[in-house]
Parts: structure tokens; C-alpha cells; sequence
């Protein structure tokens, strides 16, 4: 059991490392087919928090706004009907080793200034359980419970009928080792500070074949922001995310609806170049672009920096897919579907879930079903539980 845990804190601190054999004699079109995937660190901010988004492929910057808005597009807040909400989510983490006590945790919450403004908050937090580390000879070198957090702040703000834009600030911390020795480096937790900027349009009441649809776009830049470190050697990049999507919502009937929805994502970091070392023991870059640069720079070139060319930026592109059936907004069946290339991390799987509203109570649930490889959500059930605070007052009023 101690063996699979270190195994996994080992993993996440050395996701950072970036190993590229030399690939000198491969043309443009073998290299986009060689397996060279973006390495980034504190990668719990790319997991889906909430059931009702993590049922739906992991697709939702453009779906209908709802409590969680702030994971994925806080502008859409901006167009939430009630005054105030909240939500906690519940997702365990690595059930197939048997490890009860890895956990992803999420708090969030909004609430409506004005017909215009909506102010939001959050907490994500990731415990990796608690890990006795040993020396090179075996010896006891004392226990430590690895976690992860981010804080959440968001001001989003109506900008005419249909269109809405957000802000974000992430305040990040990554502590791993409890400040001992990793390769005889002397560690310390992480800590980055990022901000998110947004946009959502959404046109109700439109009409196709005598059919009414409403129609949103989306878009989101998450994670802008510093570098991560957990030594004084060297600095990863954290997750900077461009995420582009549309949803359409067909009205069936006065009761029932289906809302279908698409997410493009692509991380805004730098590819892996294939280096090489030459006599001097100096990298020699052979294709691609040097990705030890600063964040804007980064973010810039990760739209032409990978050895494969076209055809390998193509594949860092990651796709959602999702699917909503409402009943009389109080029942809810989601399905989607979720696809990453196989060089550029190879997750692919399949999603499902219901959503339930009681009184002024939201519960929903998420499965994952992986298609190859193992996952750490496989054969497990996630779970988020919503309070709508407009129905509360209004069932007190009531009584």
C-alpha cells in the first residue's frame, strides 16, 4: 500500500521532467507520429470537479449556466436567473489500487450583485493521502500527507442581452514531499498565482423547422500565470488552457429538452522539442522550437512550436463531447464522450450520469468508462450536491 502511494506522489512531482529521445534522421510527418506529450505540472486543475461537466465528456464552457459555471466559463454567471447558489463535489481518486484516501474536493459558490454583476468563489483541494517516505537505505524519514489547492475568486458581467465576459484569480499551492530530499535537492511546495479570462454568448427563443432552440458559444483562457517550482533548480509550466465550445438546446416540448454540446481544448504551453547533446554536453535542439521560455512566449509559440509541424498541433487539440436530457428541469440522463490523441496523452473515454433536483436540492452523478488504457475515475461514482438558495427562501416563505 505505501509502495502505490509514493508510487503516485512520484509521478506527479516528476511530471516536469521532460525526457525526448533523439529523433535526428525523422522527417516533419514521422515526428507528428511519434508519441511527444506537452508535460506540464499540478495537472489536478485539468480534472472535471463537477458531475454534471464530468458526465458530459468534460465538456461545459458553453453549456447552461449553472452553479459550477466558474470551472469552466465564469461569464457565464452572468446569465444564472437565481441570486445566489452553492455546490460541494466529491471525487475519489485511484479506487482500483484500493487507495481509500486520495480525494479531489470542490467548494464553490456565487452571488448576484446586480442585474449585472455576479461575483463567485471557489476551493479545490487534492489530498494524495498520507505517504511514509524512507531514504535510500530504508530508513523511516517520517510521513507526510501530499495535497494539492487552488482558491478561486471571479467577477463576471452581463455586457448587453446576449453577451456576458469574466475574470478569475487562482491562487495555486503543490505541496508533494513536505520539504525533504528528492535527488539530493532539498524540495518545497509549489506555488503559482493565474488568472482566467472569458467570454459566453447566449441567444434564446430561436427557430428551426417550428422547432425552438437556444444557442451558446464560449470561450475561456485558464491558468494564465507563473511558473511552478518545487526545487530551486528548476520551473514547470502550469496548465494554460484555451477552451473554445458551442452547445444548442432543442426545446422538445413544453417538458422536455436535449442539449448537445462540443468543448476544443489545447494547452497553451510549450511542445517538447527533440534535442540531442553535442561533445560539449550542450542541448542541441534537432526539430522544434527551444521551450524554455517565458509564459507569454510560451503561450505564442504553442501554436507553431511542435517538431511534427501542422500536423502535430493538430493532434494537441482535445475534444468534448456531450449529451443532456432535461425533464421538466427536475431529471436529468447526461452522456459524452472524451478524446485526446494517442501521442499526446491517449486519454479517451465515455461518460454518463443523471442529475436530480430535490426541492432545493441538486444532486448529480458521473461515471467514467475508458476505452484502452486505465484511468484513475475508472469504476468510480462522483457525486455533487447543489443548493438553490431562491427555492429555499421561497419554500420558508411558503410556510
Amino acid at each position: 500500500m505505501m509502495r502505490k502511494k509514493f508510487l503516485v506522489v512520484l509521478i506527479i512531482f516528476i511530471a516536469g521532467v521532460k525526457y525526448i529521445p533523439a529523433q535526428d534522421n525523422l522527417s516533419p510527418g514521422e515526428l507528428a507520429g511519434a508519441e511527444n506529450t506537452i508535460q506540464i505540472s499540478v495537472p489536478f486543475l485539468t480534472i472535471a470537479p463537477d458531475s454534471r461537466a464530468g458526465a458530459m465528456g468534460d465538456a461545459g464552457v458553453a453549456t447552461s449556466p449553472d452553479v459550477n459555471s466558474l470551472r469552466w466559463n465564469p461569464s457565464k454567471y452572468a446569465f444564472m436567473e437565481n441570486d445566489m447558489g452553492l455546490a460541494v463535489s466529491y471525487t475519489p481518486w485511484l479506487r482500483n489500487l484500493d487507495l481509500d484516501d486520495i480525494y479531489l474536493a470542490h467548494l464553490i459558490g456565487y452571488k448576484r450583485l446586480d442585474r449585472q454583476q455576479v461575483i463567485s468563489g471557489s476551493l479545490l483541494y487534492f489530498s494524495l493521502g498520507n505517504i511514509t517516505f524512507r531514504d535510500e537505505f530504508g530508513e523511516y524519514n517520517g510521513q507526510h500527507t501530499p495535497n494539492e489547492f487552488a482558491i478561486d475568486a471571479a467577477y463576471s458581467r452581463l455586457f448587453g442581452e446576449n453577451v456576458a465576459g469574466g475574470i478569475a484569480f487562482r491562487y495555486i499551492r503543490s505541496d508533494l514531499t513536505g520539504g525533504g530530499y528528492v535527488n539530493g535537492s532539498e524540495s518545497k511546495a509549489g506555488q503559482s498565482v493565474a488568472a482566467d479570462v472569458s467570454a459566453y454568448y447566449q441567444k434564446d427563443n430561436l427557430s428551426l423547422n417550428d422547432r425552438a432552440f437556444d444557442l451558446a458559444f464560449g470561450l475561456n483562457i485558464r491558468n494564465i500565470g507563473s511558473k511552478i517550482s518545487y526545487t530551486t533548480v528548476e520551473e514547470s509550466f502550469i496548465p494554460t488552457t484555451l477552451k473554445i465550445g458551442g452547445a444548442v438546446n432543442f426545446h422538445l416540448d413544453q417538458y422536455n429538452s436535449v442539449m448537445l454540446t462540443t468543448d476544443l481544448n489545447k494547452l497553451l504551453v510549450p511542445t517538447p522539442p527533440v534535442d540531442t547533446t553535442n561533445e560539449s554536453g550542450d542541448r542541441v535542439i534537432v526539430a522544434g522550437m527551444n521551450d524554455n521560455v517565458s509564459v507569454p512566449q510560451g503561450m505564442l509559440q504553442s501554436f507553431y512550436d511542435a517538431p511534427g509541424g501542422l500536423k502535430e498541433e493538430l493532434n494537441e487539440i482535445r475534444y468534448s463531447f456531450g449529451l443532456e436530457y432535461l425533464y421538466q428541469s427536475t431529471f436529468a440522463v447526461r452522456g459524452g464522450y472524451f478524446h485526446e490523441h494517442q501521442n499526446k496523452g491517449n486519454r479517451k473515454y465515455f461518460t454518463i450520469g443523471i442529475g436530480l433536483k430535490l426541492n432545493v436540492v441538486n444532486l448529480d452523478f458521473a461515471y467514467l468508462i475508458p476505452r484502452y488504457q486505465n484511468h484513475p475515475l475508472a469504476n468510480t461514482i462522483r457525486f455533487t450536491l447543489a443548493l438553490d438558495f431562491d427555492d429555499l427562501k421561497q419554500e420558508r416563505s411558503n410556510n
